[in-house]
C-alpha cells in the first residue's frame, strides 16, 4: 500500500475497479486547509483520462509493473504488433494502450509496462522524441515570418503536426512524443 507522497509520473494504481497510470500530478499545500495531490489519471484499459484529487496521506493501491523493450512491427486494423527485443516473442495491443499511435513508425523501439501479477501488457511508453520525414506540406509564404507562424505538415506515419514556415517536404523533423509538438529540424 502506497500513499500520496509516492505519486509520480508513470505510477500505475488501482482506482475505481480499473488500473490507471499517473500522467500528471501536483502536490498542493494551500495556506488554509489540508494539503492535497491533484492528479491526471489515464486508464490503461480504455485510454480515458480523468482528473482526480487525493487528500494528503490517502492510501493508494499501487500496481507492480515491469518494463520491457519491444520493437514495433506493424499495424493491423486496431491492433499494433510488437516484438520483444531479447527473446523475440510477439504481442499485440489495442490502439487505446498507446499514447501517440500516429507518431509510431515501423522498427521503433518502445517500452511496454507489464503487470507483474498476471503478465498483461498495460501501456506503451514512447521514446521522448521521434525523427520523422515530412511527406506533405504547403510552401511557406515569403516574408510571413515576423511571428511564430506555423503550418500543418503530414509526416511519414500519416500524423499531422504544426511546423514552422521554413520546413519543406522531405525534411527530417524531431517531434516531442508527449504532446506531439514540433521540436526542431534534423540535419
Amino acid at each position: 500500500m502506497a500513499t500520496t507522497s509516492d505519486i509520480r509520473n508513470g505510477l500505475c494504481i488501482k482506482y475505481n475497479h480499473d488500473i490507471y497510470k499517473v500522467v500528471e500530478f501536483l502536490h498542493v499545500k494551500p495556506g488554509k486547509g489540508p494539503a492535497f495531490v491533484r492528479t491526471k489519471l489515464k486508464s490503461v484499459t480504455t485510454g480515458k483520462t480523468l482528473d482526480n484529487t487525493f487528500s494528503a496521506g490517502h492510501k493508494i493501491d499501487e500496481v507492480r509493473v515491469e518494463t520491457h523493450k519491444y520493437q514495433f512491427l506493424y499495424k493491423e486494423g486496431e491492433f499494433y504488433h510488437f516484438m520483444h527485443t531479447d527473446d523475440y516473442t510477439q504481442i499485440r495491443l489495442v490502439e487505446a494502450a498507446l499514447d501517440m499511435p500516429g507518431l509510431l513508425k515501423e522498427g521503433e523501439v518502445v517500452t511496454i509496462l507489464i503487470n507483474t501479477e498476471d503478465d498483461v501488457p498495460l501501456s506503451v511508453e514512447m521514446p521522448p522524441h521521434v525523427e520523422l520525414e515530412v511527406t506533405h506540406t504547403e510552401p511557406g509564404v515569403k516574408g510571413n515570418t515576423a511571428t511564430n507562424a506555423t503550418k500543418p505538415a503530414t509526416v511519414e506515419t500519416g500524423a499531422s503536426v504544426n511546423v514552422p514556415l521554413f520546413v519543406n517536404e522531405g525534411d527530417m523533423i524531431k517531434i516531442e512524443t508527449e504532446k506531439g509538438h514540433y521540436k526542431e529540424r534534423v540535419k
